[in-house]
């Protein structure tokens, strides 16, 4: 019997309950919120190459230098760390900045609302979260649209539902119906109670930065935080060689309670930096070390990520590109410089300019996920989710990418060879010209040993056309709806609720609406 769906509420048939039940149990059998990479990383460049981009690294950063601009305590930090500050320039001898971030751990765990939950970051631990920063959301009944604080409620609560993502991400849409001084505090709110997950806070402002951090300490105690990460903030570089006040004030907001930030420069070769790879390497490098670098004088020993986010750009109309060739080659190289350092590595994921849900976004989208696994990337951010340059978040496109996660995560797991897996008692059984499908061996492994996707569909012609002949973004459009009428929240304390609730409504009460 085939399933049944109408527009907006799906009903499940018996034989796709049994089917649900059986891929549940084979993700559980995959999923662990501590995920640790046994597949090699794949190494691009040479030690003379990697060690050419470093010295030009330096040199940007001695000749050039990065400009911290609105922070006079960042100037003096540098200053007084042995920089060279000229204005509101800081230049560094060569070494300085890799010396400076060599006090930032190698790894180190983010500790979650449930501790089940909570991730490692570093070292072969593999950590995946949604995208970040669409104001837009799609869907294939409502289309392209402004996302509201229900968008960002339904997508906190489709990374919850997901066994794929083991992070809640940050801002996972912007909710515009609220006003931009506020919005950040609905935002941590809904990590905080519609998942259980770890999470990132606001940086759109350092008093936002201190609001997100607060509201944690709501939750984990600040005992608790003085020694523990639990949040973090994603700090962007104004690249070429920029750091506003906006985010060094955040950046050092975060370092101070000792949580976590990543550091991002967010280069388009040609427009951020110049078009070739080689050049735009060592400016990225030069731009994440300054950060790490504050980072650390901030507070030595606060929990850093060292991020990517270099890709193209069409020459001919100045529009960004996703999964080409040359941003895919950087990823690799980048995450060689990285381990250099001995720092986690963030990388981009399901990266698209598509519109839409389309073969483009899946072309594109895979190969910039698949090189982001093999680079050795620690923190894969915009899993899913992404569209149109990170403008939008389509609700189809998160369920398709979730699938493709699951198939990223059971790569990244390797091939297990073991006595089991050699089938002695299979061959046995069946022997020559026999059938293995119904042997004990099969029986007893078929739950576990492929991955079973949720959205391909492998049945007939004859048995697809019956069953209403969906595409996979038709698929995925009444899975998400499922996943959310399947959504159950996470237990919260109530008091701890209650405070949060008080806190969100004393804050706002606190400040006049600002839409700008």
């Amino acid at each position: 019997m085939a399933e049944e769906f109408n527009n907006n509420s799906p009903v499940r048939s018996g034989r796709s309950a049994r089917l649900a039940k059986r891929k549940a149990k084979t993700q559980s059998n995959y999923f662990n919120a501590i995920i640790r990479r046994k597949i090699p990383t794949y190494e691009l460049l040479s030690e003379e190459t990697l060690i050419n981009i470093e010295a030009h690294a330096d040199w940007i950063l001695k000749e050039i230098g990065i400009e911290f601009r609105g922070d006079e305590e960042a100037l003096e930090l540098f200053k007084n760390a042995g920089a060279d500050v000229v204005g509101e320039r800081v230049q560094f001898d060569d070494g300085l900045a890799k010396h400076l971030c060599s006090t930032a751990p190698s790894e180190f765990t983010m500790h979650a609302r449930h501790e089940d939950r909570s991730i490692i970051l570093g070292g072969k631990h593999l950590v995946l979260m949604p995208s970040y920063g669409p104001p837009f959301v799609h869907d294939l009944d409502k289309g392209r649209r402004y996302a509201t604080l229900e968008d960002f409620e339904n997508f906190v609560k489709l990374a919850y539902q997901s066994p794929w993502l083991n992070h809640s991400g940050g801002t996972v849409c912007e909710p515009v119906d609220i006003p931009v001084n506020k919005r950040h505090l609905d935002m941590v709110y809904a990590h905080l109670r519609y998942s259980a997950k770890p999470f990132m806070g606001s940086v759109t402002a350092p008093e936002r930065a201190e609001d997100s951090i607060a509201m944690a300490r709501l939750v984990f105690g600040s005992e608790f935080m003085e020694n523990h990460c639990v949040i973090q903030g994603n700090i962007n570089v104004n690249s070429p060689l920029v750091f506003d006040h906006i985010m060094s004030g955040a950046l050092k907001v975060y370092a101070r309670a000792n949580q976590s930030v990543v550091v991002s420069p967010f280069i388009l070769g040609g427009a951020m930096g110049p078009v070739t790879q080689p050049a735009l390497l060592a400016q990225a490098h030069a731009e994440a070390m300054a950060g790490i670098a504050l980072s650390q004088l901030v507070r030595p020993g606060a929990p850093v990520v060292y991020g990517n986010f270099l890709t193209t750009m069409n020459l001919k109309t100045g529009a960004p590109t996703f999964g080409t060739p040359e941003a895919n080659l950087s990823t690799f190289a980048i995450a060689q410089l990285c381990r250099r350092l001995g720092l986690p590595l963030r990388c981009g994921g399901h990266l698209t300019s598509s519109k839409v849900s389309d073969g483009q976004a899946m072309e594109e989208a895979a190969d910039s996920m698949m090189t982001g696994l093999l680079a050795g990337s620690n923190f894969i951010f915009h899993a899913a989710g992404w569209l149109e340059g990170g403008l939008t978040m389509g609700y189809e496109k998160f369920v398709m990418d979730l699938d493709h996660c699951g198939m990223m995560l059971r790569m990244a797991a390797g091939l297990e060879v073991d006595e089991d897996a050699f089938a002695q008692d299979a061959y046995l059984e069946s022997g020559p010209g026999g059938n293995f499908l119904a042997s004990q061996h099969t029986l007893k492994n078929f739950e576990t040993a492929n991955y079973m996707s949720e959205l391909s569909d492998t049945t007939s012609f004859e048995q697809w056309s019956e069953d209403g002949a969906l595409d996979m973004e038709r698929r995925a459009n009444r899975q998400w709806k499922q996943m959310l009428q399947d959504y159950e929240a996470p237990h919260i304390d109530i008091a701890v609720d209650e405070a949060l609730k008080d806190f969100v409504s004393k804050r706002k009460s606190e400040m006049p609406d600002e839409w700008h």
